[in-house]
């Protein structure tokens, strides 16, 4: 166990390294004053700021530059005015250039940060943690973020506010009105709120800041200036009701005799969010029958390995300030909550026999009776979030094939049943945070519970589940180096059935027949895990940056009622150390370079997994850039991979990565790249080569393309586990692996509030098998021991499965399914988005589906000519009003 020793010493040399350097100075901050307008009439927002009112406050300029080259002076200056009243924020900017043609004035959907732009930041809490953005391009595009953990952007934050841009010949101007009920703060008399301004000049992709930041900062929102002069401000409690009507109609082709595919469905539906300020800093969340039918369709995926796909929430609801209820536990996507388990597709099957001519409807997607989201951060440090939502439950619909009257010459009676797919089910997530230590440290806690009301049929689910966590991190030496920590543990109760499905699934896999630390117990009713992590390094100041850490997941772990886990029973340390070089030389502007050593281990002590990486980046002066790295993995062991048999290895692998791209600004650009993997004695390859093409003809249009090809060839793959006297006998084949997919985006503007949107992805994956070869030392280091080709006699293809007479007796001793296959996908979305008053949109969507096999033998051509082009399309329209009301 020597590698676990050399993570603790590496952790505890940190510590040490840290604690011994000289503190850093402390940056001077720079501090705004601003002015209530009082009787004075309020700005009007045209962009123009020749209002009276704007005369209350001088120009307040000497922006620095931050990017390329911090700490000088920028290329053109800035100025900025900020004024108050009792219900708004003024802000106004003035962006010198010395030819106003050349002001890139690119249209986008609103969070696209397109052209030239300006952009205030506040620290209404004043906690160097939190923050409110507002992001104003020259074409009137807004934008706007909340951001967290100091550094964390998150564009889902959707106020309401106003902005209006002009063109003059000194340059560019922004006026901006934020109603206070959109920020969070204090009821104190005078308060004081953190501030920072940043600006982007397109022509030379130039960031300065109104308060000067270090080239290395360990934070953003740490490193702000201040707003003072707000006297007197009363925080407004924010109320705003969204209804919503919406009709669809779907259209498809209609299936002979099935009931519930008729060719055409329609439907009116009508829903409600709110938003309601509890108090100044704590808004409580409310939707009742919401609906999602503008959001984008997953890409497409296929995965051999077993394991769920991890998809990212797309719902606005969920979406929206998702950052205060974020509890990862290391490894990925692993998380105490992931909202998709809300309203996620129902888990039971049906009774219907095809035999007898019986068709199922099972819905696509649970319905969300309701969902309520209390969040919020208090002035003394407290951020709280609080989610309940309620799902529906879920029946299938069974009915005779409308061809069919008769069954074995009898009269069919009673044909049509509904049968429980999915419980009633109540979904809790608490969460909560508190800042102390001058605003340096916090400790958080975390509580969820998913509770089911199980009915007959459904016993294999979790009559309930219960996860919760401690987390905390320090800051010291200016934020300069920092020590966090996370501890979870999990709960799950239900009947035998279900506990042993969850010992058996692919997340724990008990049934392991080498591992002695786990064993399925069939009696049991519920199980219990914990799970953590540990990491301390250094994260800003200075060059060098470098952490070193360890999570594990207890066998026992569960997350997956409300959560995510892709594994339990792991166990993993890293190191890295990462040079960064902010300051731009004759040939770049930015470049950074780093190293990492991970290690894995099961709970039962096996050694399963090193790995060396080296990670490079390259922004060049012409604003082209270079991104690349290498790994060698002399050790890979996997628990899964025999789907419940023992440790598998796989032989020693190398893989290199390598893109290049040139300048985003230029109205046509390119991303191009290849990942390339390979294993020894050809086990394994992966080929990847992915092309992205960007290209903005005019203003208002912008189209991208990204075209993605892959081969995955293995000599190994898995296949099916079968017996052979009274032994398992795990299958493999040799799959030649081959997936192509493009993703065609087009936006066009008519203006900053009216757009259109297209996107489109067709996907195809191919698996074609050979060379059949079965298990007999799954920890062999050389492949040919550790595993057995079938010979052409043992093997004999029979209606569409491999019979197999292992022992060449003449009898069959198993068989198994031919696994060939082809998948074809292709999904689309177009959305005509009209934001007629802010807060208020109309949406009018056209979506198209295909899904679909293909024959392997066949070119992708010819997949996409039989299976694309010629295979009739599920069409949905759908047309969808909300009105905000800003009570």
């Amino acid at each position: 166990m020597r590698i676990p020793l050399l993570s603790i010493f590496v952790l505890i040399g940190l510590a040490l390294q840290s604690y011994g350097q000289d503190r850093d100075s402390v940056r001077v901050k720079r501090v705004f004053t601003t002015k209530n307008i009082g009787a004075m009439a309020s700005p009007k927002i045209d962009g123009i700021m020749e209002d009276e009112a704007w005369g209350l406050v001088e120009w307040a300029g000497d922006f620095i530059e931050f990017q390329p080259d911090t700490g000088t002076a920028p290329t053109e200056q800035t100025l900025m005015k900020i004024l108050y009243d009792d219900k708004n924020l003024y802000v106004g900017f003035k962006c010198y250039q010395k030819d106003p043609s050349t002001i890139e004035r690119r249209l986008g959907r609103r969070d696209t940060f397109p052209g030239d732009w300006v952009e205030i930041n506040i620290d209404s809490y004043n906690d160097d943690r939190t923050a409110f953005s507002f992001t104003a391009s020259s074409s009137g595009v807004k934008s706007d973020e909340f951001v967290s953990n100091n550094d964390n952007f998150d564009t889902s934050w959707n106020p309401i506010w106003f902005l209006s841009t002009h063109v003059d010949a000194d340059g560019w101007t922004a006026e901006i009105r934020i109603p206070l009920s959109q920020l969070r703060f204090s009821n104190a008399q005078e308060q004081v709120w953190g501030l920072q301004a940043t600006r982007r000049y397109f022509n030379n992709e130039e960031r300065s800041l109104w308060q000067a930041v270090d080239a290395n900062p360990p934070g953003w929102v740490s490193e702000f200036g201040e707003l003072q002069g707000l006297i007197g401000l009363v925080p407004q409690k924010q109320l705003e009701i969204q209804p919503y009507t919406l009709t669809q109609l779907d259209s498809y082709e209609a299936e002979d005799g099935n009931p519930f595919r008729d060719g055409q469905d329609s439907k009116l539906a009508a829903g409600l969010d709110a938003k309601i300020g509890i108090t100044n800093d704590l808004t409580l969340d409310l939707t009742i029958n919401p609906d999602f039918g503008q959001v984008d369709a997953d890409p497409g995926a296929i995965a051999l390995d077993g394991f769920e796909i991890f998809f990212q929430e797309r719902r606005p609801f969920f979406v929206e300030n998702k950052s205060v209820f974020d509890y990862g536990i290391g490894g990925g996507p692993d998380n105490l909550f992931f909202s998709r388990r809300i309203g996620r597709t129902p888990q039971g099957s049906t009774t219907a026999n095809s035999d007898l001519g019986e068709y199922e409807d099972i819905p696509n997607f649970t319905t969300i009776l309701g969902a309520a989201k209390f969040s919020g951060k208090t002035q003394n440090g407290w951020t709280i979030g609080l989610l309940e939502s309620v799902t529906a439950k879920e029946y299938a619909e069974v009915a005779l094939d409308t061809r069919t009257e008769v069954i074995n010459g009898l009269p069919v009676i009673g044909n049509e049943r509904k049968e429980i797919v999915e419980p009633l089910t109540n979904y809790l997530v608490a969460r909560a945070q508190k800042d102390f230590n001058e605003r340096n440290s916090y400790v958080g806690g975390i509580f969820t519970a998913t509770n089911r009301q199980l009915e007959a049929d459904l016993d294999f689910l979790h009559k309930a589940a219960y996860t919760g966590g401690i987390d905390f991190k320090h800051n010291w030496k200016n934020r300069t180096y920092y020590m966090e920590g996370v501890f979870t543990f999990s709960k799950v109760l239900g009947s035998e059935l279900a506990i042993e499905e969850t010992q058996r699934s692919i997340t724990h896999l008990f049934q392991r027949s080498d591992a002695s630390h786990v064993s399925v117990d069939p009696t049991r009713t519920s199980l219990s895990g914990t799970g953590g992590r540990f990491e301390i390094g250094k994260g800003g100041g200075g060059n060098w940056r470098y952490s070193a850490g360890a999570f594990w997941k207890s066998p026992e772990l569960e997350l997956n009622d409300i959560g995510f886990l892709r594994q339990a029973d792991d166990l993993r340390q890293y190191a890295n150390i990462r040079r960064v070089f902010n300051q731009p030389t004759s040939w770049f502007r930015q470049a950074n370079f780093s190293t990492e050593i991970s290690t894995a281990f099961d709970f039962e002590g096996n050694y399963n997994r090193i790995q060396y990486e080296i990670n490079g980046f390259i922004n060049f002066k012409n604003n082209s850039l270079i991104d690349f790295g290498a790994a060698h993995k002399p050790r890979i062991f996997v628990n899964a991979f025999l789907r419940g048999g023992p440790r598998w290895r796989y032989n020693e692998e190398n893989f290199w990565y390598f893109f290049f791209g040139t300048d985003s600004r230029k109205k046509f650009s390119i991303i191009a790249g290849t990942v390339n993997s390979q294993a020894t004695q050809n086990n394994f390859s992966f080929y990847n080569y992915e092309l992205r093409f960007n290209y903005q003809p005019i203003n208002s249009l912008s189209i991208s393309l990204n075209t993605e090809y892959s081969q995955n060839p293995s000599r190994t793959q898995y296949v099916s586990e079968q017996n052979f006297g009274n032994q398992p006998r795990y299958i493999l084949g040799a799959i030649d692996q081959e997936t192509l997919s493009t993703t065609l985006r087009l936006n066009y503007n008519l203006n900053p509030n009216l757009s259109l949107q297209y996107y489109g992805q067709p996907f195809i994956f191919k698996a074609k098998f050979s060379d059949f070869n079965y298990v007999v030392n799954a920890t062999s280091e050389n492949i040919d021991n550790r595993v057995s080709w079938y010979s052409e006699e043992q093997l004999q293809f029979n209606n569409g499965s491999y019979e197999v007479d292992e022992d060449l007796n003449g009898t069959v001793d198993y068989s198994f399914n031919d696994p060939d296959f082809a998948f074809v996908q292709f999904r689309s979305n177009l959305v005509l988005r009209w934001e007629y008053i802010p807060g208020s949109e109309i949406f009018l969507v056209w979506s198209q589906g295909i899904t679909g096999s293909g024959d392997v033998n066949n070119s992708f051509g010819s997949i996409i000519n039989n299976q694309l082009l010629n295979q009739k399309a599920n069409n949905t329209f759908l047309l969808k009003a909300t009105y905000r009301f800003n009570l």
